[in-house]
């Protein structure tokens, strides 16, 4: 491959190749520099998709309103002003909300016993809408989903998540099969598809329930499942707006309504995924703040090093200055012999840095649990910005080399 290479640029490879060790140690601040980098922003690209991902489960246009948990005596004090989350409220919010498209509601239900013949499950189980799924990126690996006349006709139905089904239908497909969900006979529908999230929580919320969960219509589960008299009618409402734009007035406008209805009482807590997901990303750009730096360093480091061993060529090479300036060549001549060293440095810095940054940003995400994903334009920005250190850093030693007096480099020992 250096065979290939034009005659000036082979004869800058054999130069360094004379000084193995010193190029070697030369070329260890650059790839540090350039790995720190290029793992940096894989750690940091692979991050915000998985954030991303993780807030979609959320719904990143949604407005969730949750209920808070309470005691007996508790809950007694706050009916006696609010009645707690409702279907009421959540018309009252699509109603009201600006750009507000789309609204859902759950209700976790109290579960005894889940049985499919001989086989019991421990999964949970949730009462919603229709809409619930869409506006929870859920979707459906078998089967189907609720529709409006399941809701309507109080349908005994229900849809598994993909480890409940797994659970309770190991042998076979779960759709067209029933189960028993307390006293309560139900059809199965739909299987849901697996979202395989790698963590269990985002910004201390939690994600991934619906794998072993059952759903049922709510209208339905209040028809055939008894219910606690001081429960809220709801423990959840979604509200999706139109776009980002409107997340940030939307969520005002639903949190004095609510605190409206609810006659001031603290009894819910308003989730808004986006900015969940903002909020996140504060964090990681500290994190690619300080990375920065780190790395920065490192190609000072390796940028101080190619100018210590130019340096310490044009020292030792002053004869062989010498004897090419008397020979005819030119200042310029000399200057760019050395920086075609410093570039060769530069390259290979580069390159090595490349490969060792992805290596440690592999190492990094198994050790941390941590995810990696790769953006073409970030890394080669990396190994552009490690060349540019290193032309910069060999400038001055090409200089110096081009002003030696050509008799004074001839007699110099």
């Amino acid at each position: 491959m250096i065979a290939a290479l034009p005659r000036d640029w082979r004869e800058a490879f054999e130069e360094l190749s004379r000084r193995k060790l010193r190029t070697g140690l030369t070329l260890l601040g650059l790839v540090f520099g350039v790995g720190a980098i290029v793992a940096m922003l894989a750690v940091g690209e692979g991050s915000k998709r998985e954030a991303l991902r993780l807030v979609e489960g959320l719904g990143l246009n949604n407005l969730i309103a949750q209920s808070q948990p309470a005691d007996q005596d508790a809950l007694r004090e706050r009916r006696q002003r609010s009645l707690g989350l409702s279907m009421a409220d959540a018309r009252a919010a699509l109603a009201v909300v600006p750009e507000a498209t789309a609204v859902a509601a759950e209700k976790d239900l109290r579960v005894h016993e889940v049985l499919a013949g001989s086989r019991r499950s421990d999964a949970k189980a949730s009462a919603v809408t229709p809409d619930y799924f869409a506006l929870s990126a859920l979707r459906v690996a078998e089967g189907r989903l609720f529709e409006a006349a399941d809701e309507a006709g109080l349908a005994a139905v229900a849809v598994l998540g993909h480890q409940a089904a797994a659970s309770l239908f190991p042998d076979g497909s779960a759709v067209g099969q029933s189960i028993k969900l307390n006293h309560a006979w139900l059809q199965v529908i739909g299987v849901l598809e697996d979202r395989d999230f790698s963590k269990a929580d985002f910004e201390g919320v939690q994600l991934g329930l619906e794998s072993n969960r059952i759903f049922v219509p709510l209208r339905s589960a209040r028809a055939r499942l008894r219910f606690q008299p001081l429960d809220d009618e709801i423990d959840r409402l979604l509200l999706r707006v139109a776009g980002p734009e409107h997340i940030a007035p939307g969520a005002k406008v639903l949190g004095a309504l609510l605190d409206q209805r609810h006659a001031g009482v603290e009894d819910y807590q308003l989730i808004v995924p986006a900015q969940l997901f903002q909020q996140h990303q504060q964090t990681q750009r500290i994190f690619r703040i300080v990375m920065a730096a780190i790395a920065a360093v490192s190609l000072l480091v390796g940028g101080i090093g190619i100018m210590n061993i130019m340096l310490a060529n044009v020292l030792e090479r002053r004869r062989e200055i010498g004897l090419l300036r008397a020979l005819g060549a030119r200042q310029r001549d000399i200057v760019a012999q050395f920086l075609r060293e410093a570039a060769v440095i530069c390259v290979l810095g580069a390159v090595a840095g490349v490969l060792f940054g992805g290596l440690l940003a592999y190492l990094i995400a198994w050790g941390a649990g941590w995810q990696v994903a790769w953006a073409p334009l970030p890394v080669l920005a990396a190994a552009v910005s490690c060349t540019a250190v290193g032309l910069a850093f060999g400038v001055y030693p090409a200089r110096q080399a081009a002003r030696l007096d050509p008799i004074t480099a001839l007699r110099s020992e």
